[in-house]
């Protein structure tokens, strides 16, 4: 008995392959994908699926493998349409015209069909019809017409019919059809396969098959070509955008020294806020105003000040005076501090306990992957008897790893290279946990210190700042520290990464790249791990008879009351070894015509005429207290600052003053400081590049092409 499909089973078998068209089948392939992200791309904070971030790719697990194959198998009906089926024209649902095929051409519409066909495919839904010759590619809207529309297909004519809508057409540019034999046997003995099949159904149920043997014959054809080559898709990472969090703190105001002639300051060694500038310079983008502390840029890099003599006295003070390069009519104080540096043999040993934010918000590849490098990295500065722990929490917190000895570091690194990101933030728990696995091991003649690596988003238990505030001002008592490593944009709390680190007698630093893990845990390691002063606070004292107004330059959060000076009860910051911090200050002397601040008409009544003493002489007073490692009562080194100590020019100060004023006006020109006056960046990059010095690391020439940066940078990002 012969049927309809007999002709064009009897062309398959003597029809050569037509190669199919790449591009059309990458149209295909991210058509899919496309659908795929619509469902899956978004995924809420703390939802995130546990990641083992290695380097084994999507493609190798046996979900994506199935993924793949359904896909694929999905879309071959389509390729087979417009790239297998070398013929001129269709009729009545697979009968074949037995004309020479121009396969340059396109495929005209269809003969005219009977009105026995007309009413079965009236019958049909589009999405029906479509299937019946094998062309259903997830049509998820119900319309053909959408599907050839998603895949860009060149359309010829309009299209009449449910099956002529989905009916693709071959490009002009096709290449010539290729024969493969194993293409040629895999299609015949499906073909047969069909055959078989037929011949066990009845005659009732044969009939019913009949118009759905096209679609099948199609899927063998496809299933026997070449498996089409697919790019590797890109992970999905968390991110956030645009909920940085930093303190609102305002700039210094002017001081008329009459009024208050004291100003008083914690030191800071922190650097975060410059890194996090860089980071945001580096995607062109200038940085919000509260995220740029001055100090902290100016503190970012080494100063060759003159180092003290023993540990006894761990730092030695550096002042100069000179003009100030924004206001001929002011000078600026420079205050530099250079702490003892110990050898080797003389640090003490340490008890470290790594606290690490594994939950979903650290599943990016600036944080949780570029946390576990920085850790390892800082265990090469170690030493083999110093002990590390790593606790880690995301929905709750758990103990990773018991204190092991870094001579095992094999052990730790193992740890610290299967660590994956999901959930939510449990960060009190884990700080909590932390605290009590150092204790555990206290070192009472080492050093024992808590370093807590994280974006900064707690958001399970205790999430308040001042209450995370109080647990470790109470836990700092014990003898353990803490020291904060952020990672991360979009979602970085730096308010609150401020508060643990100031507060827990440790530092606070940003790690925007690998450089940055080096710098601070590899080549600062002494300066960040090794403490030699602690408790260290600045206070100067202006003589109003030469000084009428002075402003402190940044150290806004570090401000200090008068009294807190002589109260070693006050918790100040700490000075690791090796260390330098500066302080500027910008003074307007008595007779400078820059006052911003009228005399008073009335003046005080216990106002005393200036003196003619030798202190009359003196523009300020400097005076530094700080502890002993192990010491509990401080000590004071005093410094007085002379008249005839000021430098005449700008030229003539010494270059690691002249450098930090250039970070410091680049600061107060991204907070759009209002002292500046017509200061601006070109001659910030002036003033750098005279002052650049040895620069052994480069780190000064990376700034100079930051204020280049900053220059043209824009203050929001582009929209999306």
């Amino acid at each position: 008995m012969k049927d309809e499909l007999d002709d064009i089973k009897q062309r398959l078998r003597h029809t050569p392959a037509v190669k199919t068209d790449p591009s059309a089948k990458q149209a295909a392939i991210s058509l899919a994908l496309r659908e795929f992200d619509k469902n899956n791309s978004t995924i809420s904070q703390g939802t995130a699926k546990s990641v083992r971030l290695k380097s084994t790719t999507i493609f190798r697990s046996t979900a994506m493998k199935t993924y793949q194959i359904a896909v694929i198998g999905t879309f071959c009906a389509l390729f087979v349409v417009w790239a297998i089926v070398p013929m001129q024209r269709f009729t009545d649902f697979g009968q074949v015209l037995n004309e020479p095929t121009d396969k340059s051409t396109l495929l005209s519409l269809p003969q005219p069909l009977s009105a026995e066909k007309k009413n079965d495919i009236a019958a049909d839904t589009p999405v029906e019809a479509a299937k019946e010759v094998g062309a259903s590619i997830a049509v998820t809207s119900g319309k053909a017409e959408e599907v050839v529309a998603e895949l860009s297909l060149p359309s010829a004519v309009p299209l009449a019919s449910p099956v002529e809508a989905v009916k693709p057409v071959i490009p002009a540019q096709s290449p010539a059809p290729t024969v493969n034999d194993d293409y040629e046997a895999d299609t015949a003995s499906g073909i047969r396969s069909i055959d078989m099949a037929k011949s066990q159904l009845s005659p009732s149920k044969a009939k019913k098959t009949a118009r759905t043997e096209s679609a099948q014959i199609a899927g063998i054809v496809a299933a026997a070509s070449p498996p089409a080559v697919m790019n590797e898709p890109q992970v999905n990472y968390y991110q956030d955008q645009g909920r940085d969090k930093f303190k609102d703190t305002p700039t210094n105001p002017l001081k008329i020294a009459k009024d208050e002639p004291v100003s008083t300051f914690s030191i800071d060694v922190d650097t975060a806020s410059y890194s996090f500038v860089r980071s945001s310079l580096n995607q062109n983008v200038l940085p919000q105003k509260n995220a740029v502390r001055v100090e902290e840029l100016v503190n970012y890099f080494p100063y060759d000040y003159s180092a003290p003599a023993s540990k006894n006295e761990p730092f030695k003070t550096s002042v100069s005076v000179f003009p100030t390069p924004w206001n001929k009519d002011t000078q600026l104080l420079h205050i530099g501090i250079k702490g003892y540096e110990i050898g080797a043999k003389e640090k003490p040993r340490a008890n470290l306990v790594f606290l690490l934010d594994t939950s979903g918000s650290m599943n990016e590849p600036n944080k949780l992957p570029l946390v576990q490098n920085s850790l390892k990295m800082l265990l090469d500065t170690l030493h083999e008897d110093d002990s590390v722990a790593i606790v880690t929490y995301a929905g709750n917190a758990g103990v990773a790893l018991q204190p092991t000895k870094v001579k095992d570091k094999s052990k730790i690194s193992a740890v610290i290279d299967n660590l994956g990101a999901s959930g939510s933030t449990a960060g009190a728990e884990g700080i909590r946990q932390a605290y009590q696995l150092a204790e555990q091991n206290l070192n009472i003649k080492g050093i024992n210190r808590v370093i807590l690596a994280t974006d900064g988003d707690f958001n399970v238990g205790i999430t308040d700042p001042n209450e995370l505030k109080s647990f470790v001002e109470h836990k700092r008592a014990t003898g353990v520290t803490l020291s904060v490593l952020g990672f991360g944009r979009g979602n970085y709390n730096d308010e609150l990464m401020q508060t643990l680190a100031q507060n827990g007698n440790g530092n606070a630093a940003y790690i925007d790249n690998l450089n940055e893990a080096r710098k601070f845990l590899v080549e600062e390691a002494s300066s960040t791990l090794f403490t030699i002063a602690k408790d260290v606070k600045i206070q100067v004292e202006f003589n109003p008879a030469q000084v009428a107004e002075y402003r402190l330059i940044g150290y806004e959060t570090r401000l200090l009351n008068k009294e807190d000076f002589n109260n070693d009860k006050v918790d100040a910051g700490d000075i690791g070894s090796g260390h330098t911090v500066t302080a500027l200050y910008e003074i307007t002397p008595v007779a400078s015509k820059s006052k911003l601040v009228d005399e008073l008409r009335y003046p005080k009544a216990d106002t005393k005429p200036a003196t003619t003493d030798n202190k009359n002489s003196e523009l300020a007073f400097v005076k530094i207290r700080y502890k002993l490692p192990d010491g509990d009562t401080s000590k004071l080194i005093t410094t007085p600052i002379k008249v005839d100590q000021a430098y005449k020019s700008v030229d003539q100060t010494p270059v690691e003053a002249r450098f930090a004023t250039a970070v410091a006006a680049f600061g107060e020109l991204l907070r759009v400081d209002s002292y500046l006056k017509d200061f601006n960046y070109d001659k910030v990059m002036t003033l750098a590049e005279g002052a650049k010095g040895a620069d052994k690391f480069g780190y000064r020439a990376e700034f100079i092409n930051l204020v280049r940066l900053a220059k043209n940078a824009p203050a929001l990002p582009p929209l999306k």
